[in-house]
């Protein structure tokens, strides 16, 4: 971004959210460079006594002391104010209790776009307008364009392909998106390193964030266990069913278990098999060859459309089913407001509900939504 010149308007309050890691406080860096006056925020998302599990302090989870002092630390160094917010509340309400609910309705949820979409850019966002700042800032690898036909703001792939993180911001409005600025949209990863190194940031070398920060041991089913009843369904016994409902096994809990998953079946068939499906409602965890978890069809739920007006017809998109899928061409049929069909070009493997659904037209993000079960 340009330095403000001599003479310029000068820029918006911006509110950028610092997570302690390298990326967040090159975000801030780049703005503040940009001649805008910068409020650097940390969110207290969770705690490790809440929790629990075995953390290590070191392996760049956020809400870590270590992760909040580098927060601190970078925002000494470039010179602005800095302040952590206790968002522990919403987020054990919206995020964690989320995170529980989806495996006990046995889905397998993404925790990252619920936060990103209810907390930094609903909640944080309103911690914003309240203290006068008019626009918001992350450390995210994503884009955001105006239209100049259309007048809409647009989400779009940030330029490193393998840091991209649209994928997990499909959920934003367009009130959001004309009020954020993403300044690392345009940097490769190694080129945010190499500038937090010249700048001296005490983050330069922070490690990677990790998935499911708050899940601090990667336990996941030990984090459930330790929420949900233990007279609870969703951790009682129950079959294991073939491809012809014959029982093959028997389960310790339908929410140790998520579509394509191999290990820890407890069946010996011959071949190997995979968890196909999961029906909550009979307890059932249904198991297949793998041939059997290709797909071409998805009912997909809860779609915002991002970037563009809901389409009245059908439209080709590229589609994501997960973060790391590098997405299938496919037709995207309308079916509800908030409800669409897809189609797509070859089967896809292991379609997974709970996860999200993310259609692309190229760098573009058009929309998503939330994959549905077909049980």
């Amino acid at each position: 971004m340009p330095a403000l010149q001599p003479g310029a308007e000068p820029k918006p309050l911006v509110l950028v959210a610092l997570s302690g890691g390298v990326d967040s406080a090159v975000a801030a860096a780049c703005l503040k460079e940009a001649g805008y006056p910068l409020l650097g925020v940390t969110m207290k998302l969770w705690d490790y006594a809440e929790v629990g599990g075995r953390p290590d302090p070191h392996d760049g989870r956020c809400c870590s002391l270590e992760t909040v002092d580098g927060a601190r630390n970078s925002a000494h160094r470039l010179g602005i104010p800095f302040y952590v917010l206790d968002m522990t509340e919403p987020f054990r309400a919206t995020v964690i209790d989320n995170f529980v609910s989806e495996y006990r309705a046995g889905r397998t949820p993404n925790p990252c776009v619920v936060c990103n979409n209810k907390i930094k850019w609903s909640a944080l966002y309103d911690r914003a307008r309240q203290v006068g700042a008019t626009k918001l800032a992350t450390g995210h690898y994503a884009r955001v364009r105006q239209n100049e036909e259309s007048g809409r703001f647009e989400l779009w792939k940030g330029k490193d392909p393998d840091r991209d993180q649209s994928y997990v911001l499909y959920g934003l409005s367009q009130a959001q998106l004309s009020a954020t600025l993403f300044p690392l949209g345009e940097f490769l990863k190694s080129e945010v390193r190499a500038r937090a190194r010249a700048l001296c940031l005490p983050v330069a070398e922070a490690p990677e964030s990790r998935e499911i920060c708050f899940v601090t041991d990667d336990d996941y089913r030990r984090f459930l266990r330790e929420r949900l009843p233990a007279d609870d369904p969703a951790l009682a016994s129950g079959a294991v069913v073939d491809e012809q409902g014959r029982q093959v096994g028997v389960h310790h809990g339908y929410a140790d278990f998520t579509v394509g998953q191999r290990r820890g079946l407890g069946v010996a068939l011959g071949q190997p098999y995979y968890v196909s499906s999961i029906d909550a409602a009979r307890k059932v965890v249904r198991v297949a060859p793998e041939r059997a978890l290709y797909v071409d069809t998805a009912r997909v739920e809860q779609v915002n459309w991002v970037s563009v007006a809901p389409p009245q017809a059908p439209l080709h998109a590229r589609v994501k089913i997960r973060y790391l899928h590098s997405g299938e061409q496919a037709v995207v049929e309308p079916l509800t407001e908030h409800t669409v069909g897809v189609r797509f070009a070859s089967p896809q493997r292991a379609l997974t509900p709970g996860q999200s659904a993310v259609f692309y037209d190229g760098d573009r993000v058009l929309g998503g939504g939330i994959v549905a079960p077909t049980v």
